[in-house]
């Protein structure tokens, strides 16, 4: 067993659209909507409840009472004592690594090693060496063996967050694990066994990363055993006041600060806001706002949100989604659509599965 302390903190927050291996899950059922006891009523403008009226319906430290979350939250609670590795998607700041760690927390290795690897920030040669460890000599410099994060996450979980960035000569040592459960260090010839669960996640849109040869297939489907896509925040209703509402009771006791909720239009301009930062950025707006806020409640201006893009602009991904439809409606054949548009068959596929398009006008191949 390795020391507690080479476990790593996940930093991250939020959820969304679930994707299953028909083995490990059957249909889910939509979870009743439950009542938002977060947001404030118009009789009491902008009034904080406790935090603990917030926590109940979440999974690990996850906050959200919304439809895609509760059904993220099934995903994690089925999939948490299995063995099989999983892929989280979703954009930038939605929470992908607190979902991971919530899933590491409910497992059966909740005990043993969690350790984190951010793959994006490392070069090549030092990413290989920070997974797999290396030998004594095995390049300048490497004056003493080193035991990589495989080793240290041992009977634990290890986290491979932005799996997307990682290179290709690293994507096949990853594969040979996967598929042997075992590796070499760098400048090593010892065959090395590991008992440990991987997840991994990213921002970017794999099938499209497979496409353009910059991401293995075959390790693509390794990955993504069980796959968990989590929504943008702007996709998610009442949590964002939800969340908002942590965030406020959180900041204004850390800054002793009389805060005690949002005016009607500070939480106007919150419900109406794109959020393309998601719960991050959500979390920076309310920490920045009870710095400038002057009164007991935090106001639309507080939130210098105003001025970036609000809800009603359309996003890359509302107009990919328009593109696909108006193509398929018009043509009647996914085949025909791939041809128009320039992409992959597999592509268009992957996308009317993704946006639920589904249906008898879209079934001819």
């Amino acid at each position: 067993m390795r020391d507690a302390e080479n476990h790593a903190r996940v930093n991250g927050s939020s959820h969304g659209l679930v994707h299953l291996s028909p083995a490990l899950v059957g249909r889910a059922h939509p979870a009743p909507r439950a009542p938002n006891r977060a947001v404030a009523s118009h009789e009491q403008e902008g009034a904080v409840p406790g935090s603990s009226d917030l926590l109940g319906s979440g999974f690990g430290d996850l906050i959200g009472t919304s439809a895609v979350m509760q059904s993220v939250y099934r995903t994690a609670r089925t999939v948490a004592p299995a063995k099989a590795s999983i892929l989280v998607t979703g954009e930038t700041g939605t929470g992908k690594g607190r979902l991971v760690r919530a899933i590491h927390d409910s497992s059966p290795r909740a005990g043993r090693p969690f350790v984190s690897v951010q793959t994006s920030g490392l070069v090549e040669s030092l990413l290989e060496s920070e997974l797999f460890g290396h030998e004594r000599g095995a390049f300048t410099d490497a004056d003493r063996r080193r035991i990589g994060r495989f080793e240290q996450a041992e009977g634990g979980t290890l986290f491979l967050d932005e799996v997307g960035e990682m290179p290709l000569s690293v994507q096949v040592k990853l594969l040979n694990f996967l598929q042997e459960r075992t590796f070499e260090r760098v400048g090593g010839n010892e065959s090395i066994s590991a008992d440990v669960r991987l997840v991994a996640a990213t921002h970017r849109s794999l099938d499209v990363e497979v496409e353009q040869g910059r991401f293995r297939e075959d390790l693509y489907y390794r990955l993504s055993v069980v796959r968990v896509e989590m929504p943008p925040l702007r996709e998610r209703g009442d949590d964002i006041e939800q969340l908002a509402t942590v965030f406020l009771n959180r900041f204004a006791g850390e800054s002793n600060k009389p805060i005690t909720g949002f005016t009607n239009r500070a939480l106007a301009v919150l419900r109406v806001h794109s959020w393309p930062g998601n719960v991050r950025e959500l979390e920076n707006a309310i920490e920045r706002a009870v710095v400038l806020c002057e009164g007991t409640r935090v106001d639309a201006h507080d939130l210098s949100l105003e001025r970036l893009r609000p809800r009603n602009i359309a996003t890359l991904a509302d107009l990919e989604r328009d593109a696909i439809i108006s193509t398929l409606a018009a043509v009647n054949s996914s085949a025909r659509a791939a041809e128009i548009l320039g992409v992959s068959l597999r592509t268009v596929q992957y996308r009317i599965k993704k946006y639920g398009l589904t249906g008898k006008r879209f079934i001819r191949q």
